[in-house]
């Protein structure tokens, strides 16, 4: 009889629940890891996020929690940004050949499917450190959002702004934190300076791993209606890939947006300290 540890039990139950396996085992009751003590499978659309899901609620943190309401409206956009229909699950693709360095091609991949999504380019002309990024419908072309690299601010930060030029927030990186993190605020909530100390409260917090881009979107109820990882073992600096999953409720467009702005600036970061060790 087949005998496992109490340590990786949960992790075995998990993955025998998400891929459908428990029927190829035979389970006494008697034994340490008993037929009762396995979940039934949960429904997914894709079964990459059968498997994310279930390993995920141990190694990542908790499920994704549905986003009752955004803090800011309308969406960015009305027929892309918002489902009501569960989780959904994006392939974020950098593109090895880019005149600008910052062009991403997004699918939907929620039904098993590959869906041309959103697709992000790079402006071709800016200034050095100044960064800006426009994210398009990839059907009709339209753009939804655009990603301006503030040129002068005390840390890393992108202002967010809609198709016809309203800037709804900006996303920076916390200057004084213990672990890398990420702040998203909305547009006039108030608050001033440069520490956090005199600011609202972030509309997302955005943590997690990364050094090796697994990180999570949490609202200001702490609901994590947001995660990304690297869905690769290999990567280099231009062609990185990650898989997002999007809550219920929650806006796609915003989150996707923000992780192409953090790619891009660790990207910048470990090209900087790259540079720094070849002048050494």
């Amino acid at each position: 009889m087949m005998m496992i540890s109490s340590n990786a039990r949960p992790l075995f139950v998990a993955l025998c629940a998400s891929l459908q396996l428990t029927d190829a085992f035979t389970l006494s009751t008697n034994s340490p890891l008993s037929s009762s003590s396995i979940a039934a499978p949960r429904r997914s659309n894709t079964k990459l996020y059968n498997i994310f899901d279930a390993v995920g609620d141990i190694l990542s943190g908790p499920k994704l929690e549905a986003e009752d309401a955004l803090p800011y409206h309308p969406p960015f956009c009305d027929e892309l940004s918002i489902c009501d229909d569960g989780v959904r699950t994006f392939a974020l693709k950098e593109r090895p050949l880019s005149f600008t360095g910052e062009d991403f091609d997004i699918v939907e991949i929620t039904n098993n499917n590959e869906e041309d999504f959103v697709r992000v380019r790079g402006a071709m002309l800016h200034l050095p450190g100044k960064d800006k990024m426009r994210m398009a419908s990839s059907s009709s072309g339209e753009n939804l959002v655009t990603m301006d690299r503030v040129l002068i601010a005390a840390t890393p930060s992108y202002d967010l702004y809609r198709s016809d030029g309203t800037k709804i927030g900006w996303i920076e990186k916390k200057l004084i934190s213990f672990m890398d993190t990420f702040d998203v605020y909305m547009e006039g909530k108030g608050g001033f300076g440069v520490t956090g100390l005199f600011k609202p409260t972030p509309a997302y917090r955005i943590e997690g791993d990364f050094l090796d881009r697994n990180f999570s979107f949490k609202n200001e109820e702490g609901k994590v209606v947001a995660r990304a990882n690297m869905d690769s073992w290999i990567q280099i600096d231009m062609m990185n890939h990650y898989q997002v999953q999007v809550a219920e409720g929650m806006d796609a467009c915003l989150v996707l947006a923000c992780v192409c702005c953090i790619d891009e600036e660790f990207d910048e970061e470990h090209q900087e300290r790259k540079q720094k060790r070849e002048e050494e």
